[in-house]
């Protein structure tokens, strides 16, 4: 039998919908990596050891509304630092910043907590998957206000066709994504 890469065991491990949430849309669903702790177990470790280099080693780590939040939040426990929650508008309930972004199909914003993070942070920022790119642009918006630095985005999943990973480099962003799904 035949070892797998780690790339291509969770990408075994990721379940496409097809015609979801509309016709023609493959949509990649993510929670059965999480619904598997042996999975689970092999998805975090392997943002935990890329992380724990001291050249990448973030301050904090900031998780995107709402999967982020997962990935986040158990990164951020192992690599002993920080998390902070980028919300959508309205969510969270103390002083806030907001950065507005386009969609396929309007707009939506995000804010962060004015002391969520504090100036010079190294900002490891993480969601689970990069389709437009404009959350995670949105998301390092808010982080640069408060004067945070961020080091990388992250995420499990990299939707070439939909041009948000080349966008997010071109504007400087150093990214790093396990797994790529061509075809929409």
């Amino acid at each position: 039998m035949q070892a797998l890469s780690v790339n291509a065991y969770l990408k075994s491990h990721i379940r496409t919908v097809p015609d979801w949430p509309a016709p023609g849309v493959q949509f990649r669903d993510i929670t059965p990596l999480l619904q598997d702790p042996k999975v689970f177990r092999v998805l975090i470790d392997a943002f935990v050891h890329r992380y724990m280099d001291r050249a990448l080693r973030p301050d904090v780590v900031a998780g995107l509304d709402a999967r982020g939040f997962i990935l986040g939040a158990v990164l951020a426990y192992e690599l002993n630092v920080g998390f902070v929650p980028i919300r959508k508008k309205g969510k969270l309930p103390f002083t806030t910043v907001a950065e507005t972004y386009e969609l396929e199909y309007g707009s939506a914003t995000v804010e962060l907590h004015t002391d969520a993070v504090r100036a010079g942070d190294r900002v490891l920022l993480i969601d689970d998957l990069i389709a437009t790119g404009g959350t995670m642009m949105a998301g390092r918006k808010l982080l640069e206000k408060l004067g945070a630095t961020v080091i990388e985005g992250a995420a499990i999943v990299n939707l070439p066709e939909l041009g948000g990973f080349s966008r997010l480099r071109a504007s400087g962003l150093a990214l790093f994504t396990l797994v790529d799904f061509d075809g929409l």
